[in-house]
């Protein structure tokens, strides 16, 4: 039986990040990085690289690390 590859991603709230980049720091793919546009708030926010591709392409595993540092709780983890 062939074991299916664990697939992830993960949605961040723009408009709730505050910059802090803690998340970046901490992700083991580098799947995170600073959007080069505002938000609301004047703050860069955190983005997610693999946004608009198929799941099958993700790197993501849905580990969580991301989610669980950030002191905004800005970030929705989701798993396959």
């Amino acid at each position: 039986m062939a074991t299916k590859s664990k697939r992830g991603f993960i949605k961040i709230a723009a408009e709730l990040c505050k910059g802090c980049y803690l998340c970046e720091t901490v992700c083991p793919f580098n799947l995170i990085s600073v959007s080069d546009k505002l938000n609301q708030k004047g703050y860069h926010p955190a983005v997610y690289d693999e946004e608009g591709i198929g799941i099958e392409k993700h790197k993501c595993k849905g580990c969580a690390l991301c989610a669980l540092v950030c002191p905004d709780i800005a970030i929705e983890v989701y798993r396959e």
